[in-house]
């Protein structure tokens, strides 16, 4: 692996790139190209904005100079749309082709913007487009750490030819170098390229109620450790408002301004366009409403016509029947006023639109979720966090350094601005010190998400053998960190042994008395341990069952914390995992009590007879309240003692007369020995969890390979043997590319699918697809009895599958969810996209458009498999009807859209 090499003389075909460009490369793009020009691959490592596509797009440059081929990919569909426009403009329609899964255009040009995963399907199929491929740019390649879809990138890095160079780009990661060792490892000579200067400076800020604060100390302070020290006056202000809080959380008291004021402020500072992320779709939307309310225009009579232009050009092939459930009229009122919002749920025209006029800097306040910040090109001059919190698919988490810098990453454009800018709403509990550290940290390290799937084992068996599968596995990036970190471990496994052997000695032997005392001691801890772990878990599920049952008015007695004493419940929380009641005490407090206040479950006391619109925000309301609550009288009992509970003590009565007659008491040296004797135990455990994790990191993608080579087997996709091979049901399943692949090759095979109409094989296809947003699947019967048939032998299929994989110690495959069945076969009916939605409304699930237009587009996906691989004629024509009957009106827009 070479690093940061000098650019050297320039080649021609360097000196006529550089010539075309409107602006001169930075020193960091110069050595990326020259490494290119030298013939050999790049990884480079900048920031979000610095530039790193210029260095793919000599690439292009080179192959194309050579009469060679290139292939662009990125991760997603609108990043391809959006190359593809930036290749065409520059080298014309004719040599620059698109392929997305939705759309193929001019496949055979020399210069091809794709998916990642297009060409990882190109590659299994041994596709003749390979031919003569000398180039191939991966945008974004950090998302291999992504734990969806990461494998592909590792997948397509492993299998490309040889002689092809590699141009990976990605976000600025801590551990390049590991990642540029294993590129070379795997594809020869790589050179590293590492630019961590952003081309535009990022000035930090919190606002703290209407005034805007620099976070750190522009005076430049440091603290020991070298790093800037926190804004003082910031500091100062936030303790402030803190004191003055009076506890109710944002709820009353001080809170973050309202975000019209927000923008406004913004405006008027000079710091407009500018993002706000909200981590929430319905928190988007309501934001553009807030906006619109408050009379918020940050546009001219002349802008607002072009806007209406621009709209017009958008929205042209959308059916006008549509436009009202779309909500199009107010959509299109706020961009008129150059306020919009952006994200997932969104139809994906209205997103277009809304890049499209930021971009040209029509629109100058967007509201967006994370989504954005996913390499779509916007760039303002401002971003503002609302919070440091947000929901990461599973629970709701702060904000990592990595997710921090992508975000403000969208600050500052180049050519633009001088200087970017990001803004944190401070509100109450949030700390300056904290926000610092977040944009203070530069410690981004990739990890692999790599992980064997079925499709990817019957392509690799029938490519190269399982021989050579299970070295290409050892070749993985997953692979090689673990390996990495077994060196490590290993090293401290022999440290550990050769004083285990040194204590082992002075203690006279593992079978020694001293030895067996110890373990027993130790054994004794552990066991009151859980014991103690066990009382406070019964003390808390108590505790929790005790505040759920709580009503309004009722008055009990805190018998702990800061707020101890009689209170009343002026707000019940019927949260079953952590319910925080709201209460006001006998001196007019109100605020939230938990759990951890009550070491004993709460009791009734007695009854207050509250008002129905007391509000115990207002000072009046709670002092009301507190006065009827003191002429209650009721006193709070004596705090009771606690009692032993949680479980059987005989484990440890047990453990206890073993060691009081143990004969190792008889020693003379007891104490002294038993504290070399607890050292020993001690690593002695440290060791073999060393050991596990080494073990667990050696062998982990070699045994989920294994386990499924045996269960294909087992189902008939493999032969058996010492060398299995591919059979003719292997090779359908090798063109399914879905997470249940094995439930859809399943399917098919059994014909659970034949027979449907186009609108009922849709139907039963989305039930593979589809994943509600909530935690409860929506309970959908199906519109027909055929249809009903093939959802419930879809779940049996599915849960055989899950057995199968619980059987062979794999992860299982998530269950089949109905929850797009009603909405995709009233659409597939020619029906309307108000009927649509309506019927997936009246069905449970909560379908935006976009939400809707990206569903359809994945059973499109899914439906284009089916008709390619079932073995069914009958089903695959069925498959090629049903795509055309889905991939109509708003879904056929979009899909040449984006």
């Amino acid at each position: 692996m070479s690093t940061t090499t000098g650019p050297g003389v320039p080649s021609p075909r360097f000196a006529a790139f550089t010539a075309a460009l409107p602006f001169p490369l930075d020193e960091f793009q110069r050595r990326a190209c020259a490494a290119l020009d030298d013939d050999r691959s790049v990884l480079v490592c900048a920031p979000t904005g610095a530039g790193k596509t210029v260095v793919g797009e000599f690439a292009v440059h080179l192959a194309v100079q050579a009469g060679s081929k290139c292939f662009y990919t990125t991760p997603i569909k609108a990043l391809s749309n959006q190359k593809y426009a930036d290749l065409c403009a520059r080298y014309g329609t004719d040599t620059v082709g698109l392929l997305t899964g939705d759309q193929s255009i001019n496949a055979d040009a020399p210069v091809v913007v794709m998916t990642t995963e297009v060409l990882r399907n190109m590659i299994y199929a041994s596709s003749t487009a390979l031919i003569g491929l000398s180039h191939v740019v991966m945008d974004e390649v950090h998302f291999l750490a992504d734990r969806f879809r990461g494998a592909v990138w590792e997948e397509v890095i492993l299998h490309l030819p040889e002689d092809v160079r590699l141009v990976s780009l990605s976000a600025t990661v801590s551990n390049a170098e590991e990642f540029g060792q294993w590129m070379t490892t795997v594809r020869g000579d790589t050179t590293v390229i590492v630019d961590e200067v952003r081309p535009i400076p990022l000035h930090q800020h919190m606002m703290v109620g209407p005034r805007l604060y620099d976070l750190f100390d522009t005076g430049g302070g440091r603290d020991r450790g070298g790093r800037t020290l926190v804004n003082p006056e910031l500091l100062t202000q936030v303790r402030r408002r803190n004191s003055l809080d009076g506890g109710f959380r944002g709820r009353g008291g001080f809170r973050p301004l309202p975000r019209p004021d927000v923008i406004a402020r913004l405006d008027a500072a000079g710091l407009l366009p500018a993002i706000t992320f909200v981590f929430s779709r319905a928190g988007c939307d309501a934001a553009v409403t807030q906006c619109l309310r408050a009379g918020l225009h940050l546009t001219d009579d002349t802008e607002a016509a072009q806007i209406r232009r621009i709209v017009d050009e958008h929205t042209a092939d959308l059916p006008r029947a549509d436009l009202e459930v779309l909500g199009y009229a107010a959509w299109r009122t706020a961009l008129e006023r150059g306020i919009a919002a952006h994200h997932a749920g969104m139809l994906p025209a209205f997103r277009h639109t809304v890049e499209d006029l930021f971009v040209r800097g029509l629109v100058r306040a967007v509201f967006a979720t994370e989504t954005l910040a996913l390499g779509i090109n916007m760039p303002a001059r401002t971003v503002v966090l609302e919070k440091m919190v947000k929901y990461n698919g599973e629970t709701h988490a702060e904000l990592t350094p990595g997710e921090y810098t992508q975000l403000t990453g969208r600050a500052g454009r180049r050519g633009i601005d001088v200087e970017g800018h990001a803004v944190v709403l401070w509100q109450p509990g949030l700390e300056p010190q904290a926000v610092a550290g977040l944009a203070s940290t530069r410690t981004f390290p990739l990890r692999s998400s790599f992980r064997p799937s079925y499709n990817m084992a019957v392509n690799l068996i029938d490519a190269v053998g399982v021989t050579r599968s299970r070295q290409l596995l050892e070749m993985s990036f997953a692979q090689f960190q673990a390996d990495r970190s077994v060196v490590g471990l290993r090293r401290g496994i022999e440290r550990h042994e050769q004083e285990l052997a040194t204590l082992r000695d002075r203690l006279g032997g593992p079978d020694s008395d001293i030895v067996d005392f110890v373990r027993l001691r130790a054994e004794l801890t552990d066991a009151e341990r859980r014991h103690e772990r066990t009382r406070r878990q019964d003390r808390r599920s108590a505790a929790v069952a005790s505040l759920v049952a709580l009503r309004r008015g009722d008055i009990v007695a805190v018998p702990a914390g800061r707020r101890r004493g009689v209170v009343v419940v002026v707000d019940a929380d019927p949260d079953t995992t952590d319910p925080r009641p709201r209460v006001v005490t006998v001196d007019g407090w109100a605020g939230q009590v938990s759990a951890g206040d009550f070491p004993t479950p709460a009791t009734v006391l007695g009854r207050l007879r509250l008002p129905r619109h007391a509000d115990a925000r207002t000072g009046r309301s709670r002092r009301d309240i507190a006065s009827a609550l003191r002429s209650k009288n009721v006193a709070a009992p004596r705090r009771p003692k606690h009692t032993r509970t949680g479980g059987d003590t005989r484990e440890i009565d047990r453990l206890r007369r073993q060691l009081k007659t143990h004969p190792a008491r008889a020693h003379p040296d007891l104490e002294s020995l038993a504290r070399v004797g607890e050292r020993y135990g001690r690593l002695l455990r440290e060791t073999e969890e060393q050991r596990r994790r080494a073990s667990a990191a050696t062998d982990s993608l070699a045994r989920t390979f294994e386990r499924i080579v045996a269960l294909l087997t087992d189902l008939g996709y493999l032969t058996a043997g010492h060398d299995p091979a591919v059979t003719e049901a292997g090779e359908r399943l090798a063109r399914i590319y879905t997470e249940a692949d094995l439930v859809v090759a399943e399917c098919l095979r059994r014909r659970v699918w034949a027979g449907l109409s186009p609108a009922e094989l849709a139907g039963v296809v989305s039930t593979v697809v589809f994943e509600s947003r909530g935690d409860e699947m929506s309970e959908v019967r199906g519109p027909t009895a055929p249809l009903r048939q093939a959802m419930a032998e879809t779940v049996r299929v599915c849960e055989t599958v899950r057995g199968d994989e619980v059987r062979h110690r794999l992860p299982v495959t998530r269950p089949s969810d109905p929850g797009f069945v009603t909405a995709v076969y009233t659409w597939a009916q020619t029906a309307s996209l108000t009927q649509a939605l309506a019927a997936a409304d009246a069905a449970g699930s909560d379908l935006s458009p976009g939400d809707f237009v990206r569903w359809c587009r994945q059973v499109i996906d899914l439906l284009d498999q089916v008709r390619v691989c079932a073995d069914d004629p009958e089903t695959a024509r069925t498959a090629h009807r049903a795509v055309a009957a889905v991939r109509r009106g708003v879904v056929a827009v979009d899909a040449t859209a984006g």
